[in-house]
């Protein structure tokens, strides 16, 4: 996959890219950047502050940490003069898209920290949170607390993109490759109350997270990788499972019944009973990838026939309607009705 990026940058752009490209892991990746697919080309990185502000008598911090949730922060060097309350509420807007309930701030000019949350620091409490986020005279600090760490990570992901962009923090020119790697095998969803793969059921878990499928999915690490282009998923894959035994384990730790697993997957788990051979993918976006090589913004600027906005492709004028004798062929029957708004 490196070897391919590389002759394209060069044969296409006459870039000469670094190999191996950076790796990082996942962890990491949603701790320093909120994200899974990080922009790395500028700085503005997430500080964790639990233990920072954990004693510190804000009602919204508080509760957040009090029911194991997070608090994080983001300095942003050098705005605090240039963001008018009005400008903070547009981030604040910002954040509650992505669920956040709102946004914490404070400006650290040279007569002192201003802010509405201010108040509740104690002159320890604020010097220790100063020095935490590498704060000076002329910073604009940020937060984002929340019960759920997604919730704190996507809402200060986009705040960070937002910013990147909007002041210019980075080189458009520049071409920042990054893997990254040791994605979490499982994600759990509250509102189902049961797992789901992060990537497919078929992800094989790392070689030292074997046992925690049955024991510990929650911290189960996958064999997966992504490549990451400024921003944006390039392409991904993984190692996958080859063992019936093991993907028996990984459909059991999803939820999925045996007669589940029978009747989706038996094709899939009967193949293994001839012999697997280890092995493995991995799978470019080549139109995101030709996008972010023209300096576009949407794939349909370097796709040759894109579908307008209500899905239709103005060339074939698809989609048209389907005749009664190609339904009737295809089991297919359509019923018209009235909603009920008419």
């Amino acid at each position: 996959g490196e070897g391919l990026i590389k002759k394209v940058m060069k044969d296409v752009m006459d870039i000469d890219v670094q190999l191996p490209f950076p790796r990082m892991t996942w962890h990491d990746a949603m701790e320093t950047y909120g994200i899974d697919k990080p922009d790395t080309r500028f700085d503005l990185k997430l500080v964790n502050l639990n233990e920072t502000v954990k004693d510190v008598d804000f009602t919204v911090f508080k509760s957040a940490l009090e029911a194991g949730g997070h608090v994080k922060g983001i300095n942003v060097k050098g705005e605090a003069d240039n963001y008018s309350r009005k400008k903070i509420d547009a981030l604040t807007e910002l954040a509650k898209k992505y669920k956040a309930k709102g946004l914490a701030w404070l400006k650290v000019t040279d007569k002192g920290v201003s802010g509405p949350i201010a108040k509740f620091f104690t002159e320890e409490q604020m010097s220790a949170l100063l020095e935490k986020m590498n704060a000076e005279v002329g910073d604009l600090l940020l937060f984002v607390s929340d019960t759920h760490y997604m919730v704190v990570c996507d809402a200060l992901a986009a705040i960070r993109n937002h910013l990147g962009k909007e002041l210019k923090l980075y080189d458009p020119s520049q071409f920042n490759f990054l893997w990254v790697v040791d994605f979490p095998m499982f994600e759990y969803s509250e509102e189902d109350g049961r797992y789901y793969a992060m990537h497919h059921p078929f992800t094989r878990p790392k070689d030292s997270d074997l046992d925690k499928i049955d024991t510990d999915p929650a911290n189960c690490l996958a064999d997966a990788y992504d490549i990451v282009l400024n921003g944006f998923e390039l392409g991904g894959g993984s190692q996958r499972i080859y063992e019936e035994e093991l993907q028996d384990r990984a459909f059991k730790a999803l939820g999925f019944t045996q007669e589940r697993i029978d009747a989706q997957f038996g094709w899939f788990v009967d193949a293994f009973r001839y012999g697997a051979p280890p092995h493995a993918g991995f799978a470019l976006g080549l139109d995101r990838f030709a996008m972010l090589l023209c300096g576009c913004d949407s794939l349909r600027d370097v796709i040759a026939f894109p579908k307008n906005t209500s899905a239709t492709c103005p060339m074939s004028k698809a989609p048209t309607p389907v005749d009664n004798d190609q339904l009737k062929d295809l089991g297919i029957e359509v019923t018209e009705y009235e909603s009920e708004e008419n």
